[in-house]
């Protein structure tokens, strides 16, 4: 299997696609696998980015707005379907291609997930009301390990931590020791980490989105707008449409939009590319795109 990871904007279903179209040429069918956490929706066409029909060349592609945005895709969820799509690849005699730059999906889908009981209803809603100078300070005597892990603002984490510890009776760590599901021992894998210029990807970043706005995201956010979904699910916190429905809305001009999801954009690159650089195996491949030659990537599925 291989698996192209990079941060937004870094061009790697681009890669993906002719990978999979070098590998036709080569005698070998191949399947594209979406590991991005918006490109999952079918609602976010446009602000996802994902790959239009032109751009897919006829090479399959699997679960790509393949989730309503009613309904969160967690990683768990995507996890199983890719294992399921991996198998379907193989059993058809096809070399999977995984693609994407959420760093949760990928690790899930390799090395498992901790198999936390469900969460008592009544201790989560407990913890979430709590402020989170309170959760943390509640967390550094229930959990002590996972406290002096975290920032002290960090009001997520914080909050998964105690309600772990509180419902389970034990900590996150407890759970996390005990992976179940990854795929890493039974697949050989071809990894490459894309690693843009940075200047460069900002400046896409940048410009992806002004694009963005001109083909169809305004007209994107406005059909999720009239759906009345929960703002707490992850499609209304994608990027670009909590922007986009404040300038619906009136609440700020076009310009601060573009402002501010850019800035957005940019950040969540940043938080990609460190992820990237620091937490899969150091003997993963890391390139620009420009010095990325396929054949020599990608030596061992060419000799399949």
């Amino acid at each position: 299997m291989a698996l192209i990871a990079g941060p937004t904007a870094s061009g790697k279903s681009d890669l993906a696609v002719r990978l999979a179209l070098e590998l036709q040429e080569a005698g070998k069918s191949a399947v594209v696998i979406n590991a991005d956490s918006a490109q999952v929706y079918a609602d976010l066409t446009v602000l996802s980015a994902r790959p239009t029909e032109e751009e897919l060349r006829g090479v399959p592609h699997c679960l790509f707005g393949s989730w309503d945005g009613a309904q969160a895709c967690s990683a768990a969820d995507w996890a199983t379907a890719a294992r399921h799509e991996i198998a379907e690849a193989h059993a058809a005699g096809a070399i999977p291609i995984l693609v994407g730059g959420t760093g949760l999906y990928i690790r899930t889908l390799l090395e498992g997930i901790a198999p936390i009981p469900e969460i008592d209803p009544a201790i989560r809603e407990e913890v979430r009301a709590l402020p989170v100078e309170q959760a943390y300070a509640a967390l550094q005597a229930e959990d002590p390990g996972r406290a002096e892990q975290l920032a002290p603002g960090d009001t997520q984490r914080i909050a998964r931590a105690l309600e772990v510890v509180r419902s389970t009776g034990k900590p996150l760590s407890h759970w996390q020791a005990r992976l179940e599901g990854g795929i890493a021992d039974d697949i050989t894998l071809a990894p490459l980490v894309l690693l843009p210029e940075r200047e460069r990807l900002y400046e896409r970043c940048d410009r992806r989105f002004a694009t963005m706005l001109e083909h169809g995201a305004v007209e994107e956010v406005e059909l999720l707008l009239a759906r009345n979904l929960s703002p707490d699910l992850p499609v209304m916190r994608a990027i670009g449409v909590p922007e986009i429905a404040a300038l619906l809305r009136g609440e700020i001009t076009r310009g601060q939009a573009i402002s501010s999801a850019q800035q957005a954009t940019r950040n969540y690159a940043k938080r990609q590319y460190t992820w990237l650089r620091h937490q899969p195996p150091q003997d993963w491949p890391r390139l620009e795109p420009e010095n990325c030659s396929i054949r020599s990537q990608f030596e061992t599925l060419f000799s399949l």
